[in-house]
């Protein structure tokens, strides 16, 4: 069962953009990597969680597999992802209960203390202040309830065959990510920046990804579908901005699709946090003076 709530918001940048594409790419990276990111997260029934920033519903699907008694809130600023969240939950999981909200991070139309859990997925990359959005959602998160974040770091790519060509197509992506006002290289910062919010028994893992020719599945649904997709989507703005050549791009490009070649092998480390809303601090206050 699936309701919806909307509320005034304005979507912000991605820096991905909002295509078919992205959409599928989103879907590929979620369904290859389910095993991987949401191994260990389930929630008790009847318990109340928070997905913030859930997008086209790529990670809400196995949220709700891996929890079916839970009842969960998604929330997203974009109309047009949570329509597409709500028909990809509706098909895959009609009896998940899931009630949908349009709103802005910053501005949860929930009461405080609200939910028992939150779980926030690739959402804090894209943020230009991420620890204040941490000590923002602590306000509706219960005290002694958890947060679970999962961030990339696009600084734990290698691969073989190496290329500084290929490296310095993936740094195009993470120089137009900060340009957007995110960090691809967010998942080292998980601990400090929780432990700064004002979360207690911080516990962050790093989750490897490593495809090579024995694991064709990986290579297939990460290394060119996820990763090497997400490169390429933004090969106009790089062009456009005079990060490298159209040749030097071009050459960079297909040195990094070598890696999923037979002899080909590729590394990435996603980052997995736990956390406990502590009890004996304000956020409210803090989330005002962050």
């Amino acid at each position: 069962m699936t309701t919806t709530a909307d509320t005034d918001a304005n979507p912000t940048d991605y820096v991905h953009g909002y295509s078919p594409h992205e959409s599928r790419r989103l879907g590929d990276q979620a369904d290859t990597l389910a095993s991987l990111l949401h191994y260990g997260t389930s929630y008790p029934e009847g318990s109340k969680v928070l997905e913030v920033g859930c997008g086209v519903g790529a990670q809400t699907v196995h949220l709700v597999a891996a929890s079916p008694e839970a009842r969960f809130t998604a929330v997203d600023i974009s109309a047009a992802s949570l329509a597409q969240a709500r028909a990809r939950v509706t098909a895959q999981a009609p009896d998940a209960l899931v009630t949908w909200h349009r709103a802005d991070l910053f501005e949860l139309p929930f009461e405080d203390a609200e939910f028992d859990h939150v779980f926030v997925c690739f959402v804090l990359e894209h943020l230009p202040d991420p620890r204040r959005a941490l000590t923002a959602l602590r306000r509706v998160l219960r005290p002694g309830g958890t947060l679970t974040v999962i961030e990339g770091d696009h600084g734990s790519t290698f691969f073989h065959p190496d290329s500084a060509y290929a490296h310095a197509t993936i740094d195009c992506q993470v120089q137009l990510q900060y340009a957007a006002g995110g960090n691809a290289l967010l998942g080292r910062q998980l601990h400090p920046l929780l432990t700064a919010a004002g979360y207690d028994r911080v516990d962050v893992r790093p989750r490897p990804v490593y495809a090579d020719s024995s694991r064709p599945a990986l290579v297939e649904g990460f290394t060119r579908n996820t990763f090497i997709a997400m490169i390429e989507s933004v090969r106009e703005d790089a062009l456009a901005g005079g990060l490298m050549t159209p040749a030097d791009w071009e050459h960079g490009l297909a040195d990094l699709r070598r890696t999923a070649d037979p002899d080909g092998t590729f590394h990435y480390t996603f980052f997995k946090a736990v956390a406990v809303n502590a009890a004996s601090r304000n956020p409210s206050n803090a989330a005002v003076n962050p």
